[in-house]
This record gives structure tokens, C-alpha cells and sequence, in this order.
């Protein structure tokens, strides 16, 4: 399974426009070879180098997504999809905004063997609980981003 975006390349910087010093909107995403037994895919956008207060800071949770997707649109959720609460407290995508320095971001993709039921308040945990012994592949496209330095503090 893959995870693209006509937006950035694996591993380079994801563009202003999609990150909190921008348009604040989510990038377009490439999906291919999803396994022919997945019942729905799940999208995870996280910050592992947050500071160690926010641990893993979430941007995006989005469950329930067809496995027959093969693109996800610039700043939309795909049909039937649902998506719960990013770390800021607010339901969908808050993009990148990094404290200091560069962060990357992973939006990773989960081929799972079932769809979930979950309410739109749900958290990261409470989807990662759903995911146990039901993944059957993961994707991943890592990202990064750095403010410019009239917007970091300390």
C-alpha cells in the first residue's frame, strides 16, 4: 500500500499553505495498492517531535474510508468517511505549527479488516483501541515543516 501527495515528496517540506502559518487546509493524498481484504482504510496525521508536553500531537484522525479510494482531495474528507478530535480540541485537520525548529509529520494509512464505530468526539486513542489485531497493512508519507523565525518561541 502507498500514501503520496502531489503536494510535497516523501521526506521534503510540506508546502505553507497546508500548515497554521497558511491556508491552514489538508494536502491532497494519493492512495494505491490498498489490500484487496481491507474493509476501510484509517488516516493518522501526527507530530512525533512535539515538545514533550503535547507527546505525539495529533493533526488528523480519519476512519471509515473506502478502501476503493485512490485520492483524498486538498482540504476535503472523503464520502462515508468520519473523522474525530485533533489535539487542539477541534474536530478535522489543523496543520503544522511547530513551536521551534523543523518537525516532520506522518499521515499514515491503515488498511484495516473492519469499518469502526466511533462518535465524531473521539480522540487518537480511542481509534488506535478500535485498531488492535484489525491492521492489515500500514503506509506511511512523512513530511516537514519549519517556521520562519519571527514565529518561534521558546
Amino acid at each position: 500500500m502507498q500514501i503520496k501527495s502531489s503536494a510535497f515528496e516523501n521526506q521534503q517540506e510540506i508546502p505553507v499553505a497546508y500548515t497554521c502559518d497558511g491556508e491552514n487546509i489538508s494536502p491532497p493524498l494519493e492512495i494505491s495498492d490498498v489490500p484487496e481484504n481491507a474493509a476501510s482504510l484509517v488516516l493518522m496525521v501526527d507530530d512525533p517531535d512535539a515538545p514533550p508536553q503535547f507527546k505525539n500531537f495529533t493533526h488528523w484522525i480519519v476512519w471509515n474510508i473506502s478502501p476503493d479510494t485512490t485520492e483524498i482531495l486538498e482540504n476535503d474528507v472523503p464520502q462515508e468517511a468520519e473523522e474525530g478530535l485533533n489535539d487542539n480540541g477541534e474536530l478535522g485537520y489543523t496543520g503544522p505549527c511547530p513551536p521551534s525548529g523543523e518537525h516532520h509529520y506522518r499521515f499514515r494509512l491503515f488498511a484495516i479488516d473492519r469499518t469502526i464505530t466511533l462518535t465524531d468526539e473521539a480522540k487518537r486513542g480511542d481509534l488506535e483501541d478500535q485498531l488492535k489485531d484489525g491492521v492489515l497493512e500500514v503506509a506511511e508519507l512523512v513530511g516537514s515543516y519549519k517556521r520562519g523565525d519571527e514565529n518561534n518561541f521558546i
